[in-house]
């Protein structure tokens, strides 16, 4: 498939992407890369109460055929999925689901995240008529262009409009 990518600053506005400047084909390479420390190895897990000595144990990960510690799997999907944020999540109203999720390759500490989606379909809500819903499909791919997260994932977005930022007041503050 040839990229039909999204030229900037026009579709990277301020105000984001609205339902309607979603068609299928579409491709969008997100703008920012993200590299994974150990410090976010150890706080995911800490946080998530995941338990598993291959991201945590190093002594027990250069036993497994990884031969180091790696990136929780949710975390990649996290990272991944907030790569595209700069383009998807300000009108996002929200998430519908992710579905095939698949992890091809591990991550490790070191390594710098990408990401690249493309538009599958976009359809208005049957329910909700200030928004429609928008499905795509992700790529993570880490520094050499290795592949190392795939999923599908449908959005309910607002359309252009409808989003509670435009009925936000126009404040000024005081000079």
């Amino acid at each position: 498939m040839t990229d039909t990518a999204i030229a900037a600053p026009a579709a990277r506005s301020e105000s984001g992407l609205f339902f309607e400047d979603f068609a299928a084909g579409q491709v969008y390479r997100h703008p920012f890369g993200r590299t994974l420390t150990e410090t976010d190895n150890s706080w995911f897990c800490l946080l998530t109460l995941g338990m598993n000595q291959v991201h945590f144990n190093e002594d027990y990960a250069k036993r497994t055929s990884f031969g180091k510690a790696i990136m929780p799997s949710p975390l990649t999907l996290a990272v991944v999925t907030g790569l595209s944020t700069m383009d998807f999540g300000q009108n996002t109203m929200a998430n519908l689901g992710w579905k095939e999720v698949t992890l091809p390759r591990p991550v490790f500490a070191g390594d710098t995240l990408y990401a690249r989606t493309t538009i599958l379909a976009a359809r208005p809500s049957a329910k909700r008529p200030s928004v429609g819903i928008v499905d795509v499909s992700t790529q993570g791919y880490n520094q050499h262009g290795k592949v190392v997260l795939t999923f599908l994932r449908t959005m309910m977005v607002y359309r252009r409009g409808h989003s509670p930022a435009a009925h936000l007041p126009d404040i000024v503050p005081d000079a």
